[in-house]
């Protein structure tokens, strides 16, 4: 039995200086498991398994995939499973100028991996989460991006998250949503917050 596809898939880009960029393509995933379609989600810079969309598809849809390709925060046990929060220590970040090999090659697996799933004809819609940093903070070179990205199957829709997004890709995306802060809750002292943030 043949599976249902997307009748046209684009590319989209959330970016902007504000939260919601990936919890808005997460989004997109459980709409797409609604109509039966499958998702697949590539985390760039991120390794710490304490997001609540993960523990979710992990319980409830099979047809979700996902894999990070960062650093791990040391917290990230505790952090899960409601015993700690992010002290905000930077260890599960890289800084810009400050990449090391290991991140450089994570990205470049990440960025592997996508187009191994983007041309796989297994998945339907694919999530490049923070991308646009990865790019940003030199882990990746803009033309292999583009290079993929050019290579899309019509029928399926990529979406590409992340602060910075550099010009090129705004360019070649079909839709751009910019989340800009008017007001943020970490201005008056209130860190992330389990289930809401992460």
């Amino acid at each position: 039995m043949q599976r249902t596809r997307l009748t046209q898939g684009l590319i989209q880009v959330y970016t902007g200086n504000s939260k919601g960029k990936s919890t808005a393509a997460f989004g997109l995933v459980t709409r797409a498991v609604g109509h039966g379609f499958k998702s697949y989600i590539i985390q760039f810079m991120k390794g710490s398994p304490y997001y609540g969309e993960m523990a979710t598809w992990q319980r409830l849809y099979p047809q979700v995939q996902f894999r990070q390709y960062g650093r791990i925060c040391p917290r990230s046990t505790l952090i899960r499973q409601g015993e700690a929060t992010c002290i905000g220590c930077g260890q599960c970040f890289v800084l810009k100028g400050q990449a090391t090999e290991e991140d450089l090659r994570g990205a470049e697996l990440a960025l592997a991996r996508a187009k191994e799933i983007m041309l796989s004809d297994e998945f339907d819609l694919l999530i490049l989460d923070e991308l646009n940093n990865a790019l940003y903070f030199d882990l990746l070179k803009v033309e292999p991006v583009l290079d993929l990205l050019r290579q899309k199957p019509p029928q399926v829709e990529v979406v590409i998250t992340g602060r910075n997004a550099p010009p090129e890709i705004i360019e070649i995306a079909d839709l751009v949503t910019e989340m800009r802060e008017i007001k943020h809750p970490f201005n008056k002292g209130i860190p992330s917050r389990r289930g809401i943030e992460y």
